[in-house]
């Protein structure tokens, strides 16, 4: 089994130390070098050791997990934040494609999140754009937590074999398929996610997308046309045409109320 070189960056002794129990019982193929419990033992630690994963606690007196992740070359490493935020943030972080556990830390939850971040390590470690992919996903989760605006407005998409950025502002329409979801964007292009539908509704928290089916969310921004002639139907500026079902149809007729007066 190959072996994976770790530090654990965390200003709370107990978690540092219950972390380390865990990786030691569930996740053999991780090895722990080092705890720290700031940003700058981190950093020494880096220095002195070769290093594959960082678990890094996100919120840190003096020096937070951004401003360390700033002071190091992050695209190198494999960085699993280890944080207690919900909310806004725990979208960002899902929207961004970045492995993370929230505290009180499982072991489940720990097994899955190394077993997934081997799995996309290695990947950038054979593909020089999922590497790049890797650090701008990392900017923009630093740019959406930082950010007044409590919407995201980049989002990285993981598919079956990579990942691909992608504006919010470009995402036409989503279309379940299963347990995957395409992605329909400005441009006549198609991603196949492999998140769930439910998965982006959480992430896309905003006016703007409205979900007028089990299986379709809308980006209201490109609503063309709405007619209720022979069934309930929206046209879409790449003109397509989408059904509404009869449960969703008083609240999306209340979501466009700002966008079109000649809904009654």
């Amino acid at each position: 089994m190959k072996k994976y070189s770790a530090i654990i960056i965390d200003d709370e002794r107990n978690v540092r130390e219950v972390l380390e129990i865990l990786l030691n019982q569930f996740c053999s193929e991780v090895e722990i070098i080092g705890l720290a419990s700031s940003a700058a033992e981190g950093r020494d630690l880096l220095k002195k050791n070769a290093i594959d994963f960082i678990f890094l606690d996100i919120s840190m007196p003096k020096e937070d997990g951004f401003t360390f992740l700033a002071s190091i070359p992050k695209n190198e490493y494999c960085i699993i934040f280890v944080t207690a935020f919900e909310d806004y943030a725990l979208r960002a972080l899902k929207a961004n494609a970045i492995d993370y556990l929230l505290k009180p830390i499982t072991p489940q939850d720990l097994r899955e999140a190394v077993t997934k971040a081997v799995q996309q390590h290695e990947l950038r470690q054979s593909r020089e754009s999922e590497k790049r992919i890797y650090h701008e996903s990392l900017n923009n989760l630093n740019e959406n937590i930082n950010s007044s605006s409590k919407y995201i407005s980049k989002i990285t998409v993981a598919e079956q074999f990579g990942f691909h950025l992608v504006n919010t502002s470009d995402i036409i329409y989503l279309e379940a398929d299963s347990n995957y979801t395409i992605l329909h964007l400005s441009g006549l292009k198609k991603i196949v996610a492999t998140k769930t539908m439910g998965d982006f509704e959480k992430i896309l928290d905003q006016p703007a997308f409205f979900r007028i089916h089990k299986s379709i969310i809308i980006n209201i921004n490109y609503l063309k046309a709405y007619s209720s002639y022979q069934g309930n139907f929206v046209e879409l500026s790449d003109g397509t045409s989408l059904s509404i079902s009869r449960r969703r149809l008083g609240d999306f007729r209340e979501a466009i109320k700002h966008c079109s007066k000649s809904i009654d």
